[in-house]
C-alpha cells in the first residue's frame, strides 16, 4: 500500500471518529417572530410588540440557532421578511414562525394583517394581506418539524368597516380552522376557531404568557406543551379563551428544547449571550420577561441580577395593591361617617384605614429598597463591563495615575466568568466605545454632536433622549456595551427629527417653510395670513402747531381818532336829543347842554365833539 493510500485511510479514520463524538443533538432550529402593534389604519395593540419580544427571549435563551425578532411590520416588509426566512427555514431541521398582531378569516381562509393595510373593501385582503397559507409555503422545506403559532384572534376592527363587494361572502369572528397539508406540522391558535383571544391586564396577554412559561421547557413534548398552554389560559381568562392546536405528529416525543442530560451545543461565546438575552429582559421590564430569562438561566451572575429585578417588580406590585386597599378603607370609613353609622362600626374602619396605611407605608418602603438593590447592581455591572472595555482598547488609569488630580483606581474585581478585571471610576476615559456608541445615537437620530469619543455632556442627553423614546433605563453616564447593544437593535429612527424655527421635518431631513404671498411664519413655525391695517389720521405738528403754541398778547386797541362818528338810529328821550360819541361808546347829551364841534381835546386826544352846556 502506497504512503497516499495509508494518508487516505488515517483521514477517514479521524472523520469517523469526529462524527462519532458530535452531541446527538445536532438539529438547527431556526425562528420568526413578528409582532405588530401600531397599526396605521387601525387602533393601537398593546401587547404584541411585548409579546414578540418574551417570545424571542425564550427562544434565543433556548439555544436556537436563528432567531429573527421583526415588529411593526409594513406590506412591503413582511413580504421580504417572509421570503428571507424561507431561505433560512430551507437548511433548517427545526422552523417556528410566532405571529401577533390582527389576523382575519375571509371565505375560511386566515390573513394576517400588516401595519399599513387599509382593508376599506373584502377584495382588498388579497392585494394588502398575508394568507396564512403563505406562511406555512415559508417553512415547508423544514426537514423535520414545522410550528406556526398565530396570537392573532383579537377582535379584528377591520372586519365592521371594510364593505362587502359580494353580499355572499363571509367574514367571521377570530380565525378559520385549519388543517395543514404536510406532516409534522402544528398550528397553533390563541383561541378557538371562530372565537377571539383577549389581552389581558398586564404587558402579555395570557397566551404568550402561558407559551413563555412551557414552549421551550428542556425535554417538554410540543403537544404537552401546548396541553398546559391551553390549561393556564383557560384558567387566567375564566374559560372564557382556549387555545387550540391543528395537526398531529407521530408517536416519538417531539420537544423544541432537549433534555439537560442530552449535550447540546454551546454558543460561541456563552457570556455574551447571557447579557444579551438579559438585556433584552431588562428592556421589557416585566416579570414574563424576567421569569423566561431565569427559566433559561437559572445560575449565575446575570441570574443573580434578574432576580433583584424581580423582586423590585414584586415590591412594585404589592405597593399597588396596598396603596388600592388603603384607599378603598378611605372611602368605606367616608360612606359610614356620611351614613351615620354606629360608633363601633366607624371606629372599626378607622382601625382598618390606620392598618392599611401602615401597610402602604411599609411597602413603599420595601420597594424603594428593592429600587436601591436593583440600581446600585445595574451600576457595578456597567462599571465592571465598562472597565473591560478601556483594558480592551488600550486606555486606563495607567498612564493617568501619574498626575496629581487623577482619581484613585478600585481594587480589581471578578466579573460573572471568573476573570480580574480594574473596577474604574465612571469618569475614565472609554475610547472607541464611546465612539461606537456616538455614532450609533447619531444612526438613530439621537445625537448631532462630533463623534469624537468624548462622553461629555451632549453625548450624556442624547442617551437621556434615547432612553425616553425606546423605554430604555441605561445610566447616562457611562457608554457601555449594554447601551451599543440595544441602540444596534433600533432598525431604523427612534428620537424624533428636530428642526430650527423656519424649517420643518421631511423625512429624514429639515426642509424650509416657505409662506405664500400674504402669509408670514409665525412663532408656531405656521404661515399666518396678514391682516389688512386700518390708516391711522396723524397730526402733522409742523402745519397744525399745537394749543401750547406761544402767541402774542392780544393787547386792547388804542381809540382810533379819525374813526368815523357812529350816529345814533333811535332818538332818545329826554334831554336835547343829541347824541354824543366817542371812541368807546355814545351817549345821549344832558339835558341843557348840546354838542360843538372842536379840533383836539377829545377824549381820544385827536378830534371830535365836545358837550357844551349853559
Amino acid at each position: 500500500m502506497s504512503y497516499y493510500s495509508y494518508l487516505r485511510v488515517f483521514v477517514l479514520l479521524a472523520a469517523s471518529v469526529l462524527l462519532a463524538s458530535q452531541p446527538a443533538w445536532a438539529t438547527k432550529r431556526v425562528a420568526l417572530v413578528v409582532g405588530n402593534s401600531n397599526y396605521q389604519n387601525a387602533p393601537l395593540l398593546p401587547n404584541p410588540a411585548n409579546d414578540a419580544a418574551a417570545i424571542a427571549a425564550t427562544l434565543k435563551g433556548a439555544g436556537f440557532d436563528v432567531v429573527e425578532s421583526k415588529l411593526n411590520l409594513a406590506s412591503t416588509d413582511m413580504r421580504r421578511v417572509l421570503r428571507d426566512f424561507a431561505d433560512q427555514a430551507r437548511d433548517s431541521d427545526i422552523a417556528v414562525v410566532y405571529y401577533a398582531g390582527h389576523g382575519i378569516e375571509i371565505d375560511g381562509t386566515n390573513y394576517l394583517i400588516p401595519t399599513d393595510a387599509r382593508l376599506e373593501r373584502d377584495t382588498d385582503i388579497y392585494d394588502e394581506a398575508f394568507s396564512l397559507d403563505r406562511v406555512l409555503l415559508a417553512i415547508e422545506p423544514a426537514r423535520q418539524l414545522r410550528v406556526v403559532i398565530v396570537d392573532a384572534c383579537r377582535n379584528n376592527p377591520f372586519a365592521d368597516t371594510m364593505k362587502r363587494t359580494v353580499a355572499s361572502r363571509a367574514i367571521s369572528r377570530g380565525l378559520a380552522r385549519v388543517e395543514p397539508t404536510v406532516s409534522n406540522t402544528l398550528i397553533a391558535f390563541a383561541a378557538k376557531a371562530g372565537l377571539t383571544a383577549l389581552d389581558g391586564n398586564s404587558t402579555n396577554s395570557p397566551y404568550a404568557t402561558a407559551l413563555v412559561k412551557y414552549i421551550a421547557k428542556p425535554g417538554l413534548d410540543l403537544r404537552r406543551a401546548f396541553g398546559f398552554v391551553r390549561d393556564d389560559v383557560l384558567q387566567a381568562t375564566g374559560n372564557r379563551q382556549e387555545p387550540y392546536v391543528y395537526g398531529s405528529l407521530g408517536g416519538d416525543d417531539v420537544a423544541l428544547v432537549p433534555k439537560a442530560s442530552e449535550p447540546a451545543p454551546a454558543p460561541a461565546n456563552a457570556s455574551a449571550e447571557i447579557r444579551r438575552d438579559y438585556e433584552l429582559a431588562l428592556q421589557l421590564g416585566n416579570k414574563a420577561a424576567m421569569s423566561a430569562f431565569l427559566v433559561q438561566h437559572p445560575d449565575g451572575y446575570y441570574a443573580n441580577l434578574a432576580k433583584l429585578q424581580l423582586n423590585q417588580i414584586d415590591a412594585e406590585d404589592a405597593r399597588v395593591a396596598a396603596t388600592r386597599k388603603a384607599q378603598e378603607a378611605e372611602q368605606q370609613q367616608a360612606r359610614l361617617v356620611s351614613e351615620g353609622a354606629q360608633r363601633a362600626e366607624q371606629e372599626k374602619a378607622a382601625a382598618a384605614v390606620k392598618a392599611a396605611e401602615d401597610a402602604r407605608i411599609a411597602a413603599e418602603r420595601t420597594k424603594l429598597a428593592a429600587q436601591e438593590q436593583a440600581t446600585e447592581a445595574e451600576r457595578k455591572r456597567t462599571a465592571v463591563q465598562s472597565s473591560t472595555v478601556a483594558m480592551l482598547s488600550g486606555s486606563g488609569p495607567v498612564a493617568d495615575s501619574a498626575k496629581p488630580d487623577a482619581p484613585a483606581v478600585a481594587a480589581p474585581v471578578q466579573n460573572n466568568e471568573g476573570t480580574k478585571v480594574a473596577a474604574l471610576p465612571p469618569e475614565a476615559p472609554q475610547g472607541d466605545l464611546a465612539k461606537s456608541v456616538q455614532s450609533e445615537l447619531s444612526r438613530v437620530g439621537c445625537f448631532t454632536g462630533a463623534i469624537d469619543g468624548d462622553w461629555n455632556a451632549a453625548s450624556r442627553r442624547s442617551l437621556t433622549l434615547f432612553n425616553r423614546h425606546a423605554g430604555t433605563k441605561f445610566d447616562t453616564k457611562l457608554a457601555s456595551l449594554d447601551v451599543l447593544d440595544a441602540i444596534k437593535l433600533k432598525p431604523s429612527r427612534v428620537c424624533p427629527l428636530i428642526c430650527e424655527h423656519g424649517y420643518r421635518p421631511n423625512g429624514e431631513q429639515c426642509s424650509k417653510i416657505t409662506c405664500a404671498e400674504g402669509s408670514f411664519l409665525n412663532d408656531d413655525n405656521e404661515c399666518e395670513k396678514r391682516r389688512a391695517k386700518k390708516p391711522v389720521a396723524k397730526r402733522n405738528i409742523e402745519e397744525r402747531p399745537s394749543r401750547t403754541v406761544d402767541r402774542p398778547i392780544r393787547e386792547r386797541p388804542e381809540p382810533r381818532v379819525d374813526a368815523p362818528r357812529r350816529q345814533a338810529t333811535a332818538k332818545p328821550s329826554g334831554g336835547s336829543g343829541q347824541i354824543m360819541c366817542d371812541a368807546y361808546l355814545c351817549r345821549p347829551v344832558r339835558r341843557g347842554c348840546h354838542l360843538d364841534y372842536r379840533g383836539g381835546g377829545g377824549p381820544g386826544g385827536g378830534t371830535g365833539n365836545v358837550e357844551v352846556c349853559d
